[in-house]
């Protein structure tokens, strides 16, 4: 098989007939065997989220295995356009007590508590994140409006391809509720753009809130380059013969693909409301789901709770999923369908 090198397409066929090995590259005009070979595009799945330009759209979601450099490497050569980090804030936090999570068919239900190390020892074990060979988004949080600038500007020397603010977890008690008031969106965000430098930021809305697009507003306003949509939706599990809730936080987060029309709502309602780009978080497990997201109106999808129901390499299985589909309905390239479903 020989390669047409104008990063585009790669040429399919038996021998070209040209003296080469099948192994060495070779460049000339798209159109030389038009008639005479298949062409597969390469740049199908190519996505561009504000400055960065992404392999495919699938993007591993904040709090998924993203917590070493050698787990970022494996997410990355598993497939994921780019890698979110886990929440970082100020200060290292062992998270809530256990039990922490429980899961049963397409439900999972976590109150973790955002456990990390805090920003300060990341410094040290990643000290740079343009270099590990895949977009990193730095995700952080904070529990008041200043520390979310102080994190920010921690994060943006690290160098990442982005940097996400979660200010949006179901079971964190931040003190304010950042994440249904709009003024304090716009406050947080202003925080974090100030310090943040050139680098684009993301603010990750919850479900849990009247009306979504009104805070989506405000943080595009305040000046947010991209939208992640949706954290958790807050949810409940008895366990009937203690007769208690199995969650030792009693409430916790719902995740997998029970969360996915909740998250397909609030990308389709976002999407009306905002100009910039929306990251699609909430239940993608199969290709199908990533172009739903797609036609709600996303640029790019965040998968996490996929990789348990199929593995690390969700990512991967994803975008062949994806490319099978575009090719059946002769797709060119996403943005043929990107929010398609709003007529």
């Amino acid at each position: 098989m020989s390669r047409v090198l104008n990063q585009i397409y790669y040429l399919q066929g038996g021998g070209n007939g040209l003296g080469h090995s099948k192994s060495q590259k070779i460049v000339f005009p798209l159109n030389i065997f038009k008639n005479k070979f298949k062409f597969t595009k390469i740049k199908m799945l190519q996505t561009k989220l504000c400055n960065l330009n992404l392999k495919n759209p699938t993007i591993l979601a904040s709090g998924i295995l993203g917590v070493t450099k050698e787990s970022v490497g494996r997410i990355g050569k598993s497939g994921a356009g780019a890698v979110t980090l886990k929440s970082l804030c100020h200060e290292e936090r062992m998270g809530s007590k256990n039990p922490t999570m429980f899961g049963y068919e397409n439900v999972f239900l976590n109150a973790v508590g955002l456990p990390g190390q805090g920003i300060d020892s990341a410094m040290k074990e990643f000290v740079r994140l343009d270099n590990l060979g895949v977009p990193v988004i730095g995700s952080i949080y904070g529990y008041r409006i200043e520390q979310f600038g102080d994190v920010a500007k921690k994060m943006a020397s690290l160098r990442p391809a982005m940097i996400e603010v979660d200010i949006s977890c179901p079971h964190m008690d931040y003190g304010k509720p950042y994440y249904a008031d709009p003024e304090l969106t716009a406050k947080v965000t202003q925080a974090v753009k100030q310090n943040a430098g050139k680098i684009p930021v993301s603010i990750k809305l919850s479900p849990n809130v009247y009306d979504i697009k009104e805070i989506a507003h405000a943080a595009e306003k305040a000046g947010a380059d991209a939208i992640t949509a949706i954290n958790t939706a807050t949810g409940m599990a008895i366990d009937v013969d203690a007769r208690k809730p199995i969650l030792a936080n009693k409430t916790g987060g719902i995740s997998g693909p029970a969360l996915k029309p909740i998250a397909v709502r609030c990308v389709y309602e976002i999407y009306e409301t905002v100009k910039i780009p929306i990251i699609g978080t909430g239940g993608i497990t199969y290709g199908k789901d990533a172009v739903e997201m797609i036609m709600a109106g996303a640029t790019a999808v965040g998968i996490g709770t996929g990789i348990y129901y199929r593995g690390i390499d969700v990512f991967k299985k994803v975008c062949d999923e994806m490319e099978r589909w575009m090719k059946k309905n002769k797709v060119k390239n996403l943005d043929e369908i990107r929010g398609c479903a709003h007529g």
